[in-house]
């Protein structure tokens, strides 16, 4: 079998569908086609099953796409260690990153890479933690930018800056006037929070000292974004906590922010395996974030 027919399959995998994993192949879908059944006869066992509308991988395609990942990766990694003796991070670097994250660190931080690291392609992946680890260990994404501590064996991290927890309240709210929010003010709001999955919810939960069943929590609001709690929050629908970066050049005259008692915050930071040839230019880039840190952050 070859490199080429391993990414074929792949690509199936991803897609669901011939023709699209051809053009992510730069091939044509008889291409694709004929190199994977070369591929199943070699095998001698089916990989995908066809109907007329989708690709369905068989229990055994699932397995091998499992190891043909690792193998593609592998191959990466001989190109990556030899680039690394001439330039730094170059090329596609596929970086996974959290939504309650992404729309407020990207900005300053994809200008960073492309002045230290010019012939680097950022590519980005927006998803929540449990998907993005799922994928960093299957070796589809090179690193993650998210909310420490995670668990998993074979993961290395390096912190980036704690990112301090605010109040927001409509400006009609009872607590707008407060200078500070105890956690036995949190405890009487009806709070605003996102949708079971985030890990920004669970931290919040713990700022407040409740959980997921606790009365308090608007169980008929599920939000998937962090600007539609924003949002609701300024119509006057209810109350929340907000991270940081998010509140940083904050012009809503409808919406009042306050500084907690309690000093919350939550750590956000690079994750990548262990072994990653750009290792070192990793810890590299780590540092550069942490000099250019904005005000609203501090290092962790």
């Amino acid at each position: 079998m070859t490199l080429k027919e391993l990414a074929y399959l792949v690509a199936v995998a991803d897609y669901g569908h011939f023709g699209h994993a051809a053009r992510s192949c730069h091939v044509s879908q008889p291409t694709l086609s004929t190199q994977l059944k070369k591929l199943e006869d070699r095998l001698g066992v089916a990989l995908v099953e066809r109907t007329s509308k989708n690709v369905h991988l068989t229990p055994v395609g699932e397995q091998i796409v499992v190891r043909a990942r690792e193998i593609l990766a592998n191959a990466d990694s001989i190109i990556e260690i030899a680039k690394s003796q001439t330039s730094e991070l170059v090329g596609a670097f596929n970086l996974g990153v959290i939504p309650t994250i992404s729309p407020y660190v990207l900005p300053w931080v994809a200008p960073l890479l492309n002045k230290h690291f010019s012939q680097l392609n950022l590519i980005v992946h927006e998803d929540i933690t449990e998907e993005l680890l799922i994928k960093l260990k299957e070796h589809r994404l090179d690193a993650l930018l998210l909310a420490l501590p995670v668990d998993g064996l074979g993961l290395e991290s390096a912190s980036l800056f704690n990112e301090p927890f605010w109040f927001a309240c409509h400006k009609s709210h009872r607590f707008a006037k407060f200078k500070k929010i105890t956690q036995a003010h949190l405890k009487q709001e009806t709070l605003l929070l996102l949708t079971e999955g985030h890990c920004l919810r669970e931290q919040a939960l713990e700022v407040c000292g409740m959980t997921s069943a606790n009365q308090n929590l608007r169980t008929d609001f599920r939000a998937s974004s962090l600007e539609t709690i924003r949002q609701m929050v300024q119509a006057g629908w209810g109350s929340t906590l907000l991270p940081a970066l998010a509140i940083e050049g904050d012009k809503s005259k409808d919406i009042a922010i306050k500084p907690l008692t309690k000093n919350a915050y939550r750590q956000v930071g690079l994750v990548w395996r262990s072994g990653f040839p750009k290792h070192t230019e990793l810890i590299k880039l780590t540092k550069i974030i942490k000099n250019n840190l904005p005000r609203s952050v501090y290092k962790a």
